[in-house]
């Protein structure tokens, strides 16, 4: 059976996605708490950032992927109004819960879909845009995931990645230390574990910097990618446009 990687550990491929699930699981009911802790609340800065790139019009069809507790679909469906249509989806199902019940908490009633990146259940050329925050590090096969959400994107659409990357100097240092020490503390005294937030730390660091992203998404059908740097590159955003 072929390997990958989950965090620092070299596991079977079926293994990983049981172990991803595994920490989402875990986190799924203080995953937002985290996120503010974690990042100083500068999470929804850059999900707010996002949208913006984003630039959708009314009556746009927008996916986002691993869309987890909900944030950005509920920012995504303010911005297309209500002729245009977001469809949430995860691959985990306490993460999908969660965000749709935060939704419906706020008055929105979006299609939510249990899906998996790399096999999406949708025709192709369906969607204006495409975004996945924080989700695609955790993909056993990225290529596969990047080619799938190109191939449901419509001519001229538009992906949305945003995702730690890597951190410029002098900060990587300083920052490496918060990420593999505080990180998991924080994990343990906030939510009860601390093993999920050191593989979360540990994924950060397996995943593609921004210039390989950069590559791999116009491997994947896109024409056009730019790259914004938030944060002295604590999180990346790449904005790639479909062929």
């Amino acid at each position: 059976m072929a390997q990958t990687h989950f965090g620092y550990q070299t596991v079977d491929e079926a293994e990983k996605a049981r172990k991803v699930r595994g920490v989402f699981d875990s986190v799924a009911s203080r995953y937002d708490v985290m996120n503010d802790l974690m990042s100083m609340g500068l999470h929804r800065a850059w999900k707010a950032y996002a949208i913006a790139v984003a630039h959708c019009r009314p009556g746009d069809r927008v996916l986002d992927i691993a869309g987890g507790t909900g944030d950005m679909a509920r920012g995504f469906a303010k911005a297309v109004g209500p002729s245009g249509l977001v469809v949430h989806t995860d691959i985990n199902e306490a993460m999908l819960r969660t965000g749709r019940d935060r939704l419906l908490d706020a008055g929105m009633v979006l299609p939510t879909t249990l899906c998996d990146a790399e096999q999406l259940p949708f025709a192709s050329d369906s969607f204006d845009r495409v975004c996945v925050a924080f989700g695609l590090r955790n993909m056993t096969h990225k290529e596969a995931a990047l080619a799938e959400m190109c191939r449901v994107l419509k001519p001229g659409g538009r992906l949305l990645v945003l995702e730690f990357s890597r951190v410029a100097e002098p900060l990587r240092r300083p920052y490496d230390w918060y990420s593999m020490n505080l990180l998991p503390l924080m994990g343990r005294l906030v939510a009860g574990d601390a093993d999920s937030y050191r593989y979360l730390a540990e994924s950060i660091r397996m995943h593609p910097d921004q210039a390989t992203l950069k590559a791999m998404m116009k491997t994947a059908g896109f024409g056009h990618v730019d790259v914004h740097n938030l944060a002295a590159g604590v999180v990346a955003l790449h904005m790639g446009i479909k062929c």
